[in-house]
């Protein structure tokens, strides 16, 4: 997958996971696409952890992964910072 593909799966799975998390008005897009491309390579190293196949290409497995490990980067995020949901 190119650099374009990650910014568009990228910022897809960094919105949903924003409005999932109940933050999406104080992220931004450039906030969205950095949640989402930090929660691809998160998510695809916990799936691969469990013995699935992580970020595949531009489908909706790879964006279900983007969007597991954009959850979990903003959960870890709001756990570092100790701001609440």
């Amino acid at each position: 997958m190119g650099f374009l593909g990650w910014i568009v799966l990228g910022g897809l799975a960094g919105w949903i996971a924003s409005i999932i998390y109940g933050n999406s008005k104080d992220q931004g897009i450039f906030g969205n696409i950095l949640v989402g491309i930090v929660g691809g390579f998160l998510g695809g190293w916990v799936i691969s952890l469990l013995g699935g196949e992580g970020i595949t290409g531009f489908n909706l497995w790879s964006f279900l992964v983007a969007l597991i490990g954009a959850i979990l980067t903003l959960w870890l995020w709001h756990a570092i910072t100790g701001k609440k949901k």
